[in-house]
């Protein structure tokens, strides 16, 4: 019985080609964007579980509270003291390590590079799982000149990865010093946070440790293994009583010198929650912060598509019922009960989804390197072999099975067997069902639409708004603890080249401090090293008061520009010589100006407070280069040329300020090509089930078309007919997908403080597109009918 199931379900099949395509394509795009999905998803909830101890693995934060209680902000980083200190004063603390990462000069022959360099304590190995593949993990980190490299390091460097012993050499103050290579790591797992090259000793100075105020200075990541019994809260209050009682002093001092008015609370963070954690996330050495939110988004967006793939199969499987009413009324007849039927077609539709499911994993590896792209994943097939995924996609296999073919075959198998075979059956009543579903899967395709409308404009909005100074053809080199006289010697050689507009330092990095105003208020504020020439090379306005001048000796000494989001801050309503006092360091300085706000960080923050020192004391760490427009090799290579006459053992490295600029919404930029991907699949998708629809209605109005033009309708009369209907079902999607990607978008829009309104032209654009996208299908199929030959369409029985 069932080998005659099998062949006639491969007998309907290959009969009906056309039909069985359109359902395979539809549903193995939908079942690749799925399981695209379910890897993307796996990865994420998998990071950093491969570490034998990760259960009972965690890292040290802490939140600041304000008097009243409540929570300032949430800290992610530690100082030196809370893992040593910890693990001596609570019991169930096992272990723990420190980690932090910093850059350094290494030498290569002549060749000196800046390199990324992590820093841990010598229990590093021992708490997680990196293999070695050469050295012994629990001496590798224990000489303070030693270093152990990942295998690509070694294999650049010494042509192999058996390197033990060999020398590499780092900068320390101002000599280069040999480092012996302990440990050859392998590559570190793609969902891991950890991920190094090159991992030194953690190296604290006896003087820091003596000092207790280091308990407020924060800069690496503390990770603790707790024992297995442990209570995580009770493990919480211990550590709080151990710093209490230990820093005790120092908390009174620092309150009394910062004006500190809140309190420190530690707590624990479980080490696998790091990597989807918004508040603390991955950072400060630790690598590859997510969102859970990216997981919700293309999760919706592969069910969408999936979703849409089904209502195709539903659609063309009852449409086309019509053409077996016969066959089944033969069945019915010499004694096949529905039970049989329903069984039958339900094997056509699992045969179908199997082919689909075969067709999808051709889809899915030929889609990889795009989504791992834009997604910056590593995925690989390799991942199909994970138990979990087999079993979800066995599962998702048969849930789109079922979904997709057991409505089709109760439908199917309910016609009555005198009405089939005198051909009288017809769909019941005006077959609602059919209809909402092609309402349902355009409202997803426009719903899509709209969002890659918006976020597309978002995006153009961010990359082209003015950002209050000019960043083109401007040159940053980066070049630590450049002193004064560095820098104007770096100056006034490069000057001497006519491609080179000017030069101007400022600090490397982002500096913030905090100061009073107005006696006692505190303002927290970016803090801004530069010189006379900064703000007119960036073209950033001085609304009041003047610039900086070397006509006026005390500004380096006595004298700070503001922007107005300081003033404001403030409260001043005549900012100039107002006095910002730096009462930690008895030093008070006068406002001399005022410059326009400028965005100095990316448009998805607000312009914050900011203040501009020449203060002698502070070093710069990069030079800006304006260049004239159209010299950039010529000019880039003189750069270089000077840059390593006057500085040969010090890296060199640029980039232009508006590439970096653009940086800054790589997110953004990715996103908005995964929806439009998304929107082109899911019109793609909608667009042969509605061709299929459109097909099987022309075919069961042959008989029809063929008397009307006999009658004398023309071609465009009965192109017209056959796709009003369809048209109509388009229109009436729209009144479920422009309320809902309305709120959707204004939602994700909130996140920006400088943000597109949600225009009227994006609905109208978003209904031409579905309207003409959708006629074109209908109309290319109707058109066909309607030039056929009407004897032979009064022929057709």
């Amino acid at each position: 019985m069932l080998q005659n199931y099998i062949k006639i379900a491969f007998r309907n099949l290959t009969r009906n080609k056309a039909y069985s395509t359109i359902n395979i394509i539809g549903l193995s795009i939908g079942l690749a964007a799925a399981m695209l999905i379910m890897l993307y998803t796996k990865d994420e909830v998998s990071y950093d579980r491969f570490h034998a101890h990760h259960q009972a693995l965690y890292r040290i934060t802490s939140k600041s509270l304000t008097p009243n209680g409540a929570v300032d902000y949430l800290q992610p980083y530690t100082g030196i003291f809370p893992g040593p200190k910890f693990h001596e004063g609570v019991p169930e603390i096992m272990t723990f390590v420190r980690y932090r990462e910093d850059t350094k000069d290494m030498r290569q022959g002549t060749e000196v590079k800046s390199q990324l360099i992590h820093f841990a304590d010598s229990s590093f190995f021992s708490i997680f799982s990196f293999p070695l593949l050469t050295g012994n993990p629990k001496t590798a980190l224990q000489n303070p000149k030693s270093v152990v490299v990942s295998e690509e390091v070694a294999e650049k460097n010494f042509g192999t990865i058996n390197a033990l012993g060999k020398t590499l050499f780092f900068k320390d103050d101002d000599k280069f010093e040999p480092y012996i290579v302990t440990g050859v790591a392998k590559k570190c797992p793609q969902n891991s946070s950890i991920k190094f090259d090159i991992l030194m000793p953690m190296v604290i100075k006896d003087e820091d440790m003596a000092n207790n105020e280091n308990w407020f200075s924060v800069f690496m990541n503390t990770f603790v293994i707790l024992s297995p019994d442990a209570n995580l809260k009770m493990v919480e209050a211990k550590m709080n009583q151990v710093y209490v009682a230990d820093a005790q002093e120092s908390i009174k001092s620092v309150a009394k010198k910062l004006g500190i008015t809140g309190r420190t609370v530690y707590s624990l963070q479980p080490f696998t929650d790091m990597h989807l954690s918004k508040e603390l996330p991955a950072s400060n050495g630790l690598v590859d912060e997510s969102n859970p939110t990216f997981s919700y988004i293309l999760s919706g967006i592969a069910l969408f598509i999936l979703l849409i793939a089904c209502i195709n199969f539903i659609n063309l499987t009852v449409a086309r019922s019509l053409k077996r009413a016969k066959e089944i009324g033969v069945r019915k007849v010499v004694g096949g009960a529905r039970t049989q039927l329903i069984i039958q077609f339900l094997g056509e539709s699992f045969i179908l989804c199997f082919a689909a499911f075969l067709f999808s994993f051709m889809l899915l590896e030929l889609a990889l390197p795009t989504f791992n792209q834009l997604a910056n994943k590593a995925l690989s097939l390799s991942y199909l072999f994970d138990i979990k995924l087999v079993a979800g996609y066995i599962l998702l296999f048969m849930v789109t099975s079922l979904l997709s073919g057991f409505y089709p075959a109760l439908i199917l198998s309910s016609y009555s067997p005198v009405q089939t075979l005198y051909s009288r059956v017809k769909l019941s009543g005006k077959n609602y069902l059919q209809k909402s579903l092609v309402v349902l899967q355009f409202a997803l395709a426009s719903f899509l639409i709209i969002a890659s409308l918006t976020i597309y404009s978002q995006f153009d909005y961010l990359t082209s708004k003015d950002l209050g100074y000019n960043d083109k053809n401007l040159v940053i080199v980066d070049k630590a603890n450049l002193k004064r006289s560095e820098a104007n010697l770096l100056k006034e050689e490069l000057v001497k080249n006519q491609n080179i507009v000017d030069v101007a330092p400022k600090n490397g990095g982002r500096w913030g401090t905090t100061a009073k105003i107005n006696g006692e208020t505190q303002v927290n504020f970016d803090y801004e090293t530069v010189n006379e020439v900064y703000l007119p090379l960036l073209k950033i306005p001085i609304l009041k008061g003047r610039n900086f001048s070397t006509v006026f000796p005390s500004d380096s000494s006595q004298s700070v520009l503001v922007n107005e989001a300081f003033v404001k801050k403030a409260g001043w309503k005549q900012p100039i010589g107002q006095v910002v006092d730096f009462w930690f360091r008895n030093k008070k300085y006068a406002v001399v100006g005022v410059v326009k706000d400028h965005h100095f960080e990316s448009l998805s923050q607000e312009i914050k407070p900011q203040l501009f020192t020449m203060k002698l004391g502070n070093d710069y760490g990069k030079v800006l280069i304006k260049i004239k427009p159209n010299t950039e090799t010529a000019s880039l290579h003189f750069i270089e040329k000077t840059f390593k006459k006057l500085f040969p053992i010090s890296p060199y490295s640029y980039a232009f300020m508006d590439q970096e600029n653009l940086k800054r919404y790589e997110s953004e930029a990715k996103w908005k090509q995964m929806m439009l991907f998304g929107a082109i699949l899911t019109i793609f998708i909608s667009c042969i089930g509605l061709f299929g629809l459109a097909t099987l209605s022309a075919e069961r109005r042959t008989k029809e078309i063929g008397i009307r033009k006999v009658l004398g309708a023309s071609v465009a009369t009965i192109v017209q007919l056959l796709s009003t209907d369809f048209l109509k079902l388009v229109s009436l999607s729209f009144i479920l997908a422009f309320p809902a990607a309305w709120y959707a978008m204004q939602q994700w829009l909130n996140n920006y403080p400088y943000r597109i309104g949600i225009n009227a032209w994006m609905f109208i654009a978003t209904a031409i597109i579905a309207i003409s996208i959708a006629f074109l299908t209908v109309s290319w199929q109707s058109l066909r009918a309607a030039m056929t030959d009407p004897v032979k369409s009064l022929k057709t029985e």
